[in-house]
């Protein structure tokens, strides 16, 4: 188990255990096969912090048959636990991650404008054309980046 604040922003929101696994989840988006410059995340042979946690290396990853990467082969520094770092190695990057054994599924429902024109009133066709078919997208939280942790 590992500590980590609520909110960093404030100190009086208290802080949280969290558990840290061999299989962890990470955002798509903190993982490139090819950085681009100056890209602080995750990457093939890059280092990071996991935000509360280790300091990680991308050792290899795996693609499905689509060309999706599916999974990242890390390993961590043990001696590189956040507030306790004896490693001497500084990173750039701190990325946020989850417990995949912990893990909840969860739905997210992100909402856009529901119409396709700012203002419905200058229009003369039926409203129901301006209708924004992207209005609302639903995603499944774990639809996401699986991290191995090895030893």
């Amino acid at each position: 188990m590992l500590t980590s604040e609520n909110n960093p922003e404030d100190h009086d929101s208290g802080s949280r255990e969290m558990p840290f696994s061999r299989e962890l989840y990470i955002e798509r988006d903190d993982f490139m096969e090819v950085p681009a410059k100056k890209y602080f995340r995750l990457a093939p042979g890059q280092m990071v912090r996991l935000k509360s946690a280790y300091i990680i290396k991308c050792e290899d990853f795996i693609k499905d048959a689509s060309g999706n990467i599916t999974e990242l082969h890390c390993t961590y520094m043990p001696e590189s636990k956040s507030g306790s770092d004896a490693s001497g190695v500084n990173v750039k990057g701190v990325i946020h991650w989850v417990s995949a054994a912990h893990a909840l599924p969860a739905e997210v429902r992100l909402y856009d404008r529901l119409f396709t024109v700012e203002d419905l009133s200058k229009g003369e066709d039926d409203f129901r054309k301006y209708l924004n078919p992207d209005s609302l997208k639903v995603l499944n939280v774990l639809q996401s980046l699986r991290l191995w942790k090895q030893h």
